[in-house]
């Protein structure tokens, strides 16, 4: 049975806990099916891990906690670090390109949403925790 979740994940190594946020590789796969979600999941790890790096290194505020932003704003952070990092490697080679991001979605407005509960965000973090979350997501990986 493969279950459906509204959670994101993080492809994460072995030196991580068993939480329902982490997704690690098969230490020892057995079968070609096994086998390539092994590889395939190192693989998307460290590039993720090799641009992520990038991104710390470089700008301070994708180095803080980010559990506490919601999926929107993370994402137009990120978004925007990616630019300004892509703007200036551009300026660094020196060249002139004219790039267009008149596409890239709409202004941020802040969140009028009422705050998490301190039960709503216990709660959250005990579902992070899961660990039987944590071996379904893998097996449905």
């Amino acid at each position: 049975m493969v279950t459906t979740t509204n959670t994101v994940y993080y492809l994460a190594d072995g030196i991580y806990p068993q939480w329902a946020t982490f997704v690690k590789t098969i230490p020892n796969p057995n079968g070609e099916k096994n086998k390539n979600f092994s590889r395939f999941q190192e693989a998307c790890r460290k590039d993720v891990e090799r641009a992520f790096g990038v991104l710390q290194a470089r700008f301070i505020i994708v180095r803080g906690p980010a559990r506490y932003w919601d999926l929107e704003t993370l994402g137009e952070v990120m978004t925007a670090c990616i630019i300004l990092h892509n703007m200036i490697i551009e300026d660094e080679r020196g060249s002139r390109v004219d790039y267009r991001y008149d596409n890239m979605g709409e202004l941020v407005t802040p969140s009028h949403q009422e705050a998490a509960t301190l039960t709503q965000f216990l709660q959250a973090q005990s579902d992070i925790r899961d660990k039987q979350v944590h071996c379904q997501r893998q097996v449905d990986l």
